[in-house]
């Protein structure tokens, strides 16, 4: 009985236990599940939960552009603006400016030369040459393939270039004009009787071997620019460069014929006149366009700029005044481009004073270039391209180490004004040979592929019935 009920009793005990452990486990595992459910409950609504993080996420680029830009607007909008203005120095200022020098029977000739020489130039350019100029290399060339064909550029990239706050496709193209217009000048050197396929094969060669090597030497890390030379925008890799090969070339070619026996007169002035007028707008793009920015630097080049062409242009016309009695608009006119020449180099580094005598000296230079040094050379250059351009680009480089120095108005500090000289009197130097070499070179490689002058009778046609089968001017 008493075992009996000692039996029940433990059941009874073991069956409360039961009831309580499983209470106890009931009112635990409630609780876990409200706690389940409230980190589970929302994963039905996660995307809800997840969207609002996602959309700042995905609109933070924006954000960091509109609070961090990685460019200054102000500094884009003025780079397009000048890239623009070098283009209109081209087409149509230079185009018109050699155009009217040149008779009435080759003027279409010279417009279609500059205009396709250029755009070749162009394309040649984003293919390979920005890559070998601004690229790392030796002292002389940078490379070929690492930029070709603007490799690793894209519309939003900013900072592959040497100027790091300016989109790379601006300065791409910024730089792209200057490589143009300087093939291009040398066109006016060999008008009137060059043939049209020799001017495009020589063009392209001379952009590969002197252009590119002279523009990384200076401006792409090179030899003159870690030795110190100052060429703010192109004395040396524009004008020099240019107007050697312009001499070198005239020369190749021969003189037109009648040369010295008959006046060959610029069949339209006013062209010539205009052209240099939009020359000098083009050029304030040219030079304070350097600057890379709209600051403090580029209105000192836009005022130097100013001032030196307009005292290249009085300058020039006292010569002319004194020497032949009369001042002549041609002569003015090329007063203009002799000073724009000259302040190229120095406008970012010289005061206006400095710019002022720099012009002044550029201009009566000049004078002499076109005339006394043209016949001592006894050469035919059609559009005066060295007597300008190479003439007044070594007046400018090396008056540039004289009055870039603080003491006289420039932006130098503690310039040493005697070894500057002498650094640009190297860059001249340099310049001079190595764009003669190169360029008698191209043109004998040219001479011997396709030849280099048209017929005898061709010239006497004329280049614009010869060789492009139209007329500028109907009878």
């Amino acid at each position: 009985m008493k075992m009996r009920l000692l039996t029940g009793w433990q059941a009874r005990f073991h069956l409360v236990c039961l009831l309580m452990l499983l209470s106890a486990l009931a009112a635990g595992a409630w609780p876990g599940n409200a706690h389940a459910q409230a980190q589970v409950s929302p994963l039905p609504t996660e995307p809800v939960a997840v969207e609002p993080l996602q959309a700042p996420a995905a609109a933070a680029p924006a954000a960091a552009e509109v609070a961090a830009p990685a460019f200054d607007h102000g500094d884009v909008a003025w780079m397009l603006t000048s890239t623009l203005l070098v283009l209109l120095m081209v087409v149509p200022g230079l185009a018109l400016f050699y155009g009217g020098l040149v008779r009435s029977k080759n003027v279409l000739s010279v417009l279609s030369q500059i205009l396709v020489v250029f755009s070749l130039v162009l394309l040649l350019w984003v293919a390979y040459g920005y890559s070998a100029v601004f690229s790392a290399g030796n002292p002389f060339f940078g490379s070929f393939t690492e930029f070709a064909f603007l490799k690793g550029f894209t519309p939003d990239s900013v900072g592959n270039t040497p100027i790091k706050g300016l989109p790379d496709y601006l300065f791409v193209a910024f730089q792209s004009t200057f490589a143009g217009i300087t093939t291009a000048l040398i066109v006016g050197a060999f008008a009137e009787r060059i043939k049209f396929r020799a001017v495009l094969l020589f063009s392209a060669l001379w952009f590969t071997l002197s252009y590119i090597p002279m523009a990384h030497i200076v401006w792409g890390g090179g030899y003159l620019g870690e030795m110190g030379a100052i060429d703010f925008a192109g004395g040396t890799v524009v004008h020099i460069n240019a107007g050697v090969a312009g001499l070198v070339g005239a020369w190749f070619l021969g003189k037109r014929l009648g040369y010295g026996q008959t006046a060959l007169k610029p069949h339209n002035v006013p062209f010539t006149y205009i052209g240099a007028m939009l020359l000098w707008v083009g050029w304030f793009g040219f030079n304070a366009g350097s600057a890379a920015a709209a600051d403090t630097v580029a209105s000192l080049a836009f005022l130097n700029t100013v001032l030196a062409t307009a005292a290249a242009v009085l300058g020039w016309t006292l010569v002319e005044a004194i020497t032949k009695g009369k001042p002549s608009a041609l002569g003015a006119a090329s007063g203009a481009v002799a000073g724009l020449v000259g302040i190229t180099p120095a406008c970012g580094t010289v005061g206006p004073l400095g710019a002022i005598v720099i012009g002044l000296v550029a201009g009566v230079v000049c004078v002499w270039g076109v005339t006394g040094l043209k016949r001592l050379l006894k050469v035919d250059d059609t559009a005066d391209v060295f007597g300008v351009h190479g003439v007044g680009g070594i007046v400018g480089a090396i008056l540039t180490g004289v009055f870039s120095a603080q003491s006289l108005g420039g932006t130098k500090a503690d310039l040493d004004i005697g070894h500057q000289v002498w650094v640009q009197v190297v860059s001249v130097g340099l310049t001079v040979v190595w764009s003669a070499v190169v360029t008698a070179a191209i043109l004998l490689l040219v001479k011997v592929v396709v030849g280099l002058r048209v017929t005898e009778e061709a010239e006497r046609t004329g280049l614009d019935v010869t060789s492009h089968g139209e007329s500028a001017y109907e009878a």
